[in-house]
């Protein structure tokens, strides 16, 4: 393994998890739909078979071109998470994101009335925390725990116990 992939311990979510990821999502065709660190595309494909209109951020060169030629209505933006700001129009975000920059996205997505739903690739333990409403607008958003993934969703298989945290806008709000 590379000194790259170690440092950025990329597990890429399998076809049949991605599917299941983007369907459980309730992505219908139109949807603004971010894939935060879109790797290969194994989500970014299920969300355009759905007829979403997908942005995904990636921050590896090689990645980013390729998920540019294998997806040419996609509209890829190389950069860090860290630094990236989310849609300033109604948006879900369905992902498999960078464990190190989990809180800096949730405090991103959470801090404006634009998210409507994120279906996001987590460890349990954040899962767990989020569903307990640490770290979120309990007035604007709720969040909790979809379902768990095995080790095996994932290739090279997780080295901890992942779960799917669904972070979702309160009815009626913004009012």
């Amino acid at each position: 393994m590379s000194a790259q992939r170690r440092r950025w311990g990329f597990h890429e979510l399998d076809s049949r998890h991605a599917r299941e990821l983007v369907r459980s999502a309730g992505v219908t065709a139109g949807d603004l739909v971010v894939d935060l660190g879109a790797g290969r595309g194994a989500i970014t494909q299920h969300l355009l078979r759905e007829g979403a209109r997908v942005v995904a951020v990636e921050l590896h060169a090689g990645r980013a071109q390729r998920l540019r030629e294998r997806f040419p209505d996609v509209r890829v933006l190389e950069l860090d998470l860290a630094v990236w700001r989310p849609p300033q129009r109604d948006y879900r975000a369905v992902a498999n994101p960078p464990f190190a920059l989990l809180t800096t996205l949730l405090r991103a997505m959470t801090a404006d009335r634009h998210l409507v739903q994120a279906d996001l690739v987590v460890p349990s333990f954040v899962a767990a925390r989020w569903s307990r409403g640490a770290g979120l607008n309990r007035d604007r958003y709720t969040a909790r725990t979809v379902r768990l993934l095995p080790a095996t969703a994932f290739t090279p298989p997780a080295t901890q116990p992942t779960a799917v945290l669904r972070v979702q806008r309160r009815e009626g709000w913004p009012c």
